[in-house]
């Protein structure tokens, strides 16, 4: 090798070695602030509202900090990269769900379960952090946009949710496929007995007759249409978006041979005949706030004079406010849970009269609990239908939602709905009489 060309290579490692030793020195104190940026963001975050119980937080560096007044079992999160906490502390609304859907928070003892159980019963109503409550805000001023659901939209965000695999929702629902809040008259009742008593809780408010026109707006697989046509021999029209929830529904009639039961794959607004009942279970959810006073001008629309209508929907107790990020990105684009502040003045300017409400609290957050339990029991079929993070997020989501119907401001309304002030009876009592005339639960629910 010519000399020349040997003394530059010789100097050019020399100064390789030279400059990864420099750097690597001007390196170590840039990792020391980055972990001490760590431990201060998540001490910032936890602290600001971990009042009571016991979470312990393992940084990426594996120092360890305790958050809460020690009572109980620990909860011991932890951390795998020293971005996840800035990201946390920034955005606390989308980046707790997306670090755990990605597994760069885990768990050494308790689960998502329990994060989520003791970090919202220490909220309340309340939304971590300046930055969560800063992007809260816009959230609500932008929910306009968010949630414009004309036609092709709304078919587009149904899908999104309701078009999955129909053998996951075999695998945490109950034998009917209700995708809705149960009703639990006592601590004992199963999820299965609980899904036949919230039917037949909106059977009796309906006061359904033989031979009466019903149409059931966002008919889901169709139970709640079949369970009208049979137990009240009310001719039932459903209408979804869902081409599969569609399918199953054609499929269920045809094999009850319920020839007074037909389900149409349109959207509610399409529909034009007059009906003497209507029921909508679980879809107002899905109509967004600027769509409110189109929504139930519909129904005064094709609601008979004499006829009744009864909306089941989720609703917020701490008034209007804005969907979480993390709902809205991964599980229910275009959807909000509307408080009554916003429900009654569309529902004045309808036409229609408030004829009864009743505001169910702990039922969903039981209900989310038998479909966590079943999900967790089918983990292993779940990740085989998609994969390890699908399942991850589907915990986050179970989990996260049945914590903010025990804590955080959320519930079900019912709201019974007419057009004439005299159509529904002075008293509640035939509510109770009609159930308990129709008292049938299957076997081993």
């Amino acid at each position: 090798m010519p000399a020349k060309i040997s003394e530059f290579l010789t100097a050019s490692s020399e100064r390789s070695s030279a400059d990864f030793l420099i750097a690597g020195t001007r390196r170590r104190p840039l990792r020391r602030l980055e972990r001490a940026g760590e431990r201060l963001a998540l001490r910032y975050l936890f602290s600001s509202f971990i009042r009571h119980g016991r979470l312990v937080v393992i940084a990426s560096d594996g120092s360890v900090q305790e958050f809460g007044d020690g009572q109980g079992r620990a909860i011991t999160a932890r951390i795998h990269d020293s971005g996840t906490a800035r990201r946390i502390l920034l955005y606390p609304g989308l980046e707790v769900g997306e670090a755990y859907m990605d597994g760069r928070l885990t768990f050494d003892t308790g689960d998502i379960s329990d994060f989520l159980d003791l970090g919202l019963s220490n909220l309340g109503w309340q939304v971590p952090g300046p930055m969560g409550r800063l992007q809260y805000k816009f959230a609500t001023l932008a929910r306009r946009f968010r949630q414009h659901n004309p036609l092709g939209i709304a078919r587009r965000n149904v899908a999104h949710h309701y078009d999955l695999s129909g053998e996951l929702y075999e695998l945490f629902l109950d034998s009917d496929r209700q995708y809705s809040c149960a009703y639990y008259q006592s601590p004992e009742d199963g999820l299965e007995r609980a899904q036949v008593q919230k039917k037949r809780h909106i059977a009796a408010k309906l006061l359904v007759r033989p031979g009466d026109r019903v149409l059931d707006i966002g008919s889901g697989w169709g139970g709640m249409a079949l369970y009208l046509a049979r137990e009240c021999g009310a001719d039932v029209t459903g209408v979804t978006l869902s081409e599969q929830q569609h399918a199953v529904s054609e499929r269920r009639a045809a094999e009850a041979d319920r020839q007074r039961v037909r389900f149409r794959l349109q959207d509610y607004r399409e529909e034009t005949s007059t009906y003497d009942r209507i029921v909508s279970v679980g879809m107002l959810e899905h109509v967004g706030v600027n769509h409110y006073g189109e929504y139930f001008r519909k129904i005064a629309d094709l609601l008979a004079d004499d006829g009744v209508a009864l909306v089941h929907t989720i609703g917020r107790a701490e008034g209007p406010g804005a969907t979480n990020e993390w709902i809205r990105r991964y599980i229910f684009p275009g959807g909000y849970s509307p408080a009554l502040s916003e429900l009654l003045p569309a529902i004045e300017r309808a036409g229609l009269y408030v004829t009864d409400i009743e505001v169910l609290r702990l039922h969903y957050a039981e209900t989310l609990k038998a479909w966590r339990q079943r999900f967790l029991a089918n983990r292993a079929t779940v990740a085989k239908l998609y994969d390890e993070r699908f399942c991850r997020m589907w915990e986050f989501y179970l989990a996260g939602s049945e914590a903010t119907f025990r804590y955080s401001g959320h519930v079900n309304f019912q709201i019974q709905l007419s057009k004439r002030v005299d159509v529904v009876p002075l008293t509640r009592d035939y509510i109770v009489d009609w159930e308990r005339g129709r008292a049938r639960v299957p076997s081993g629910a």
